[in-house]
C-alpha cells in the first residue's frame, strides 16, 4: 500500500513537472509548422518572381521545408528534456560519412544548382565546354545533356561544367561574323573591295549597326586577303556565313576576280 502511494505520488510529481513543458512542446510544434508553411509559400513566390528555373522550385522548397522541420523536431525535443546533444552529433557524423561516400556526386548536385540558378546557359543555346560542343537540350541535377551538330548525345557532369570555361555562341542576340577572301596580285583591288562591299551590304542578314568592315588584313606569300566583318542576328549566323562564301566565289568568277590556292614551282635542271 505504502509502494502504491509512493508511485502515485510520483506520477503526480513527473505530471506536474511535465505537464506544463509538454503543453508547450505541443504547441510550439503547431505554431512552427503553421509558420514553415508560411515561409515556405513565401519563399515560392520569391523564386517565381526572381525567375529562378522550374525545375529548381519544388526542390529548393522540399529542402527548406525538411531542413525547417528538422530544426523544429529537435527544439521541441529539447523542450521537453530529451538530450539532443547526442542526435545531432550522430546526424553530423552520418552526413559527414554520406558526403565522403558521394563526393563527386556532391560536386555535380552542387554544380547543377549554381547553373540552375545562375543560368550561364538556357535549353536551345549551342555552347562549348568541356572539349565538347553542341545544343542544350536537357539541365538536370547532376548532368546536362547536348547534342552535337552531327546529333551524338554527350553527358557531361554538372561539377566540371559548373568549373570550367563556357562559350555561349547564344548568349547574346547579335553575333559578328569573320571572313577572310583572298585575291592574286595581278587583280585589281579596289574593284574586289567594292564587290565585297556589295555583297555584304546587299545581303538581308546584315545589320546596318555596327557598321561592316572590308578592309585589306594581309599581303601573303601567294595573295592579297582581306577581312571582311558584319554583323547579324545570332539565330541567323551559319546560314548568313555560308550565304556571303558562295555569293563571293560566284561573283569573282564573273568579275574575273581569281582566288589564289597555294602552288609548287618545280625546276629542273640538267648537269
Amino acid at each position: 500500500m505504502d509502494n502504491l502511494m509512493a508511485y502515485k505520488q510520483k506520477f503526480i510529481e513527473m505530471a506536474m513537472k511535465y505537464t506544463p513543458k509538454l503543453l508547450l512542446a505541443i504547441l510550439t510544434l503547431i505554431i512552427g509548422l503553421w509558420i514553415i508553411r508560411i515561409l515556405t509559400r513565401l519563399l515560392e513566390k520569391g523564386l517565381t518572381k526572381s525567375k529562378v528555373d522550374e525545375s529548381l522550385h519544388h526542390f529548393l522548397n522540399s529542402g527548406a521545408d525538411i531542413l525547417l522541420k528538422i530544426l523544429l523536431l529537435i527544439s521541441v525535443a529539447s523542450m521537453v528534456g530529451i538530450q539532443t546533444t547526442s542526435f545531432i552529433a550522430l546526424i553530423g557524423a552520418a552526413g559527414f560519412a554520406v558526403g565522403m561516400a558521394l563526393q563527386g556526386s556532391l560536386a555535380n548536385f552542387a554544380g547543377g544548382i549554381l547553373i540552375l540558378l545562375f543560368k550561364p546557359f538556357k535549353v536551345g543555346d549551342f555552347i562549348e565546354a568541356q572539349g565538347q560542343s553542341g545544343i542544350v537540350r536537357q539541365i538536370q541535377i547532376f548532368n546536362t545533356v547536348l547534342n552535337t551538330l552531327d546529333n551524338k548525345r554527350v553527358v557531361i557532369p554538372n561539377g566540371n561544367l559548373s568549373n570550367g570555361n563556357i562559350i555561349n555562341h547564344f548568349a547574346e542576340p547579335f553575333r559578328r561574323v569573320d571572313w577572310t577572301f583572298g585575291i592574286g596580285y595581278n587583280d585589281d583591288l579596289k574593284k574586289a573591295k567594292e564587290i565585297l562591299s556589295g555583297i555584304i551590304a546587299n545581303d538581308a542578314h546584315t545589320l546596318k549597326d555596327p557598321k561592316p568592315l572590308v578592309a585589306v588584313a594581309e599581303l601573303a606569300d601567294s595573295s592579297i586577303n582581306f577581312t571582311v566583318r558584319a554583323w547579324c542576328k545570332t539565330e541567323d549566323y551559319w546560314e548568313f556565313f555560308f550565304d556571303i562564301q558562295e555569293k563571293v566565289k560566284l561573283t569573282f568568277d564573273r568579275e574575273g576576280i581569281s582566288i589564289p590556292y597555294p602552288q609548287t614551282d618545280v625546276h629542273l635542271y640538267q648537269g
